[in-house]
């Protein structure tokens, strides 16, 4: 059985939009998180003078909806999210319009703490691949007793969960996790919530498609493949599926009769996945199949909640 968490958050100038505070209950980590123009409030906080971790987010200017990450450490974070607020001509960092700062709530965390969370962050975010990561190659960690590395997964896997929380997701899989119980958890049981394998497959055009909902998102799976073009109107979908060209998600086979998933991909919608593999608009709820027993994404859904809710009354 899952456990639950309580997630702390508060909007210090009462504004969902300005600097606000995550915490998980029984956690020391401390989450900040604010605009680009609340800078100045973030620094003047005695949370931006320890020794944390920082994320630095902003849009993507070369993908439809894409983010580009830039993440960083240091003794006193304040000094680093300065510099990184100037102009490029100044040393800065022009990209970014929000920041995220990891602490400690007991100010426990070193520098070798600190590099060896940004190292394992950095490659998180690699593995995740939901956004353009401007590091380059994860530094090497400093090394730490075996006590100090269970105690900073578990700093980890605690905030995977607060920061999806803040509309965070760099961090997030999406491959199946099996049900475990270890020290990065904090000896908890961790199960997500994953549906059966789906399929969308075209005779006519040669193509079959897999995709699953894992933990709240629909996400077609690598070595799916969708039709080699887009042959529908211009709806929208068409600008996602040449971008996902673009950046390598989707390639075209060498013979140019399918193309190919080199990656898994969330997609905002189960239509917006539909759309993509077919290359036209698509009611994704009705074109996803159960691959075991045919039933549709839409019916699956409603038979979810049917047997949720009949739990419930028995």
């Amino acid at each position: 059985m899952s456990v639950g968490k309580s997630v702390r958050l508060f909007l210090a100038d009462g504004t969902p939009g300005g600097l606000l505070t995550a915490e998980i209950m029984n956690w020391t980590g401390h989450v900040v998180a604010a605009p680009r123009s609340d800078l100045g409030a973030l620094l003047k906080r005695p949370e931006a003078n320890r020794t944390g971790i920082y994320i630095l987010l902003g849009d993507d200017p070369d993908s439809m909806g894409g983010t580009i990450a830039y993440i960083g450490e240091g003794d006193d974070v304040s000094k680093r999210l300065y510099q990184h607020s100037r102009s490029e001509e100044q040393g800065g960092k022009d990209f970014w319009d929000r920041a995220i700062l990891l602490t400690s709530k007991d100010a426990n965390l070193t520098k070798a703490h600190a590099r060896y969370l940004e190292s394992r962050f950095i490659s998180l975010a690699q593995k995740a691949n939901r956004t353009r990561l401007i590091n380059g190659t994860a530094p090497a960690p400093l090394p730490l007793p075996e006590s100090d590395i269970s105690d900073m997964e578990y700093f980890i896997a605690q905030a995977k969960i607060a920061l999806p929380v803040l509309g965070v997701n760099l961090f997030r899989n999406t491959t199946m996790v099996t049900e475990s119980k270890d020290a990065s958890s904090g000896g908890e049981v961790v199960k997500e919530s994953v549906s059966p394998v789906f399929e969308l497959r075209s005779k006519k055009h040669g193509f079959v498609a897999t995709a699953q909902e894992i933990d709240g998102e629909f996400i077609v799976l690598e070595g799916s493949t969708a039709r080699n073009s887009w042959n529908g109107v211009d709806d929208g979908y068409k600008s996602l599926r040449e971008k996902l060209e673009q950046d390598g998600t989707i390639e075209i086979s060498v013979s140019g009769t399918v193309a190919q998933f080199t990656r898994n991909h969330v997609f905002a919608s189960p239509s917006a996945a539909a759309a993509v593999v077919t290359g036209r608009s698509a009611n994704g709820r009705n074109e996803w199949k159960v691959a075991v027993s045919g039933v549709s994404f839409g019916r699956w859904q409603t038979q979810e909640i049917e047997q949720d809710l009949g739990g419930d009354a028995s």
